[in-house]
C-alpha cells in the first residue's frame, strides 16, 4: 500500500484536514505549517491525485447538500452556518468536499439532485428541511446513492436519520412561561409544509391544551425576520393579547423583540419572549434571549459521520439520536405584568426549571425536528 494522507499527517504532526488544505493550496493553515506538510509529503514520496483515486474507486470524494430557500432568509438563519461548519469539520479530515447548491427557482432543486447524481459528482447527499409528504425521498432513492436525513420523514424512507426531538424544548419553553404565571401565550410558527415547523406548533398547542389553556394565539410565518415582526404586531394587536410569545426560531424572536420595543412595550416587563436555536448572538442581547438550544454544529458532525459510514459500508444503517433540544433561560422571560402575576403560584411546581438549562431527556417523543 502506498503512502497515504494519514501518513503525511502523522509525520507532520497535524490533522488529515490540515494536510488536505496544504496539498490543495486552500486557506486554513499557516505558511509555516503548509511548508512543513509539503516537506514531509515530499520526503515520504506522497503524490496526491484525487482524480486517479476517484477513477480507481468509483468515488467522487464529494457529498451534496441542496438547500431550497430564499437566499435572503438563508443568509439570516443561524442554523445552517453552524450545521455546515459541523459537516466540514468531519469532511475535511476525510478529504471529502461539500458541494452546496442553493435552489431558488421552480424545478431547480430536482435538477440539482439529478445533475449531481447523474454526473457522478457526489457520493451521497444530506437531506435537510424535511417536508410533509416529501417527494425528494423517492427522487433520491432513484439515484441509488447513500443519503442521511435530518430527522425522519413522515412517510417511508430507506435512509438513516440523525434525530433531534425539538418538541421537548418547545414543551419546556411553554411550561417555563406557565410556571412564571403566563396564561396568554402565543406562538409565532414556521412554515407548515416543513415537518419541524409543524412539529413545533403541535408541541406548543399540545402543551397549552394539557394545562387547560386556550391555544388561539398563533401566527404562521416563513421563518424570516420581517414576517416575525408582522406576526408579533398582529398578535399583540388582538383584543386579548399575549403576555408571552414562543417563536419557532431566534431570527423571528429577535425581530419580535424589536417590534415589541417599537410598539412602546418592554421585554420582559410587558411581554416575555422565547426563541428557538440558541443563536450565538442570543446570550449577548439586552435582555439575553431565553431560547431552545439544538447544537447544530454537533448535528452536522454526526450527520457527516453517518454519511461517510453509509458511503463506505453501505446505506443500511440505524438512526442516530442526539440529546433533545433543551431550554436555556435568560433575561427575556419574567412573570406577566399586573394582577395576573399571582397566578404563577397556582402553576404546577414540577414545570419550574431547576437551572438555567432544563433537560427533557427523560421524556420520550416520536416527533421530528429540523434542522
Amino acid at each position: 500500500m502506498g503512502v497515504t494522507i494519514a501518513d503525511v499527517a502523522r509525520a507532520a504532526g497535524v490533522s488529515k484536514g490540515a494536510v488536505s488544505y496544504a496539498l490543495n493550496n486552500r486557506p486554513g493553515v499557516s505558511e509555516a505549517t503548509r511548508s512543513r506538510i509539503l516537506h514531509h509529503a515530499h520526503e515520504l514520496g506522497f503524490s496526491p491525485n484525487v482524480q486517479a483515486r476517484s477513477l480507481s474507486s468509483s468515488r467522487a470524494f464529494a457529498v451534496g447538500l441542496v438547500i431550497a430557500r430564499d437566499p435572503g432568509l438563508l443568509g439570516s438563519d443561524p442554523f445552517f452556518p453552524a450545521f455546515i461548519a459541523g459537516l466540514e469539520t468531519v469532511l475535511a479530515d476525510e478529504d471529502v468536499t461539500l458541494v452546496l447548491t442553493v435552489a431558488t427557482r421552480p424545478g431547480a432543486e430536482e435538477r440539482a439532485y439529478r445533475r449531481l447524481a447523474d454526473g457522478g459528482r457526489v457520493d451521497g447527499f444530506v437531506l435537510s428541511d424535511l417536508r410533509c409528504t416529501d417527494n425528494r425521498i423517492a427522487l433520491l432513492e432513484e439515484t441509488g446513492l447513500p443519503v442521511v436525513t435530518l430527522n425522519r420523514p413522515d412517510g417511508p424512507s430507506s435512509f438513516p436519520a440523525v434525530l433531534v426531538d425539538d418538541t421537548a424544548g418547545v414543551r419546556d419553553a411553554v411550561e417555563h412561561l406557565i410556571a412564571l404565571g403566563h396564561r396568554r401565550i402565543g406562538h409565532v410558527a414556521g412554515p407548515q409544509d416543513l415537518i419541524h415547523g409543524r412539529s413545533r406548533l403541535r408541541a406548543w398547542r399540545d402543551t397549552m391544551t394539557a394545562h387547560g389553556l386556550e391555544a388561539d394565539l398563533v401566527a404562521v410565518t416563513d421563518f424570516g425576520a420581517g414576517s416575525g415582526v408582522a406576526a408579533t404586531e398582529e398578535l399583540l394587536g388582538r383584543g386579548d393579547p399575549p403576555t408571552a410569545l414562543v417563536y419557532a426560531n431566534d431570527v423571528m424572536a429577535i425581530a419580535g423583540m424589536s417590534a415589541i420595543a417599537a410598539g412602546g412595550r418592554s421585554v420582559p416587563g410587558d411581554v416575555s419572549v422565547v426563541g428557538y436555536d440558541d443563536a450565538p448572538i442570543a446570550g449577548h442581547l439586552t435582555p439575553g434571549l431565553t431560547t431552545v438550544a439544538t447544537s447544530p454544529m454537533r448535528w452536522g458532525e454526526l450527520t457527516a459521520r453517518v454519511l461517510m459510514r453509509a458511503i463506505e459500508h453501505g446505506p443500511r444503517l440505524p438512526d442516530v439520536t442526539m440529546a433533545p433540544a433543551s431550554l436555556v433561560v435568560r433575561g427575556s422571560t419574567a412573570p406577566p405584568p399586573g394582577p395576573t402575576a399571582h397566578s404563577r403560584l397556582t402553576a404546577p411546581s414540577s414545570t419550574a426549571p431547576s437551572s438555567s438549562r432544563s433537560s427533557s431527556s427523560s421524556r420520550s417523543s416520536s416527533s421530528t425536528a429540523r434542522e
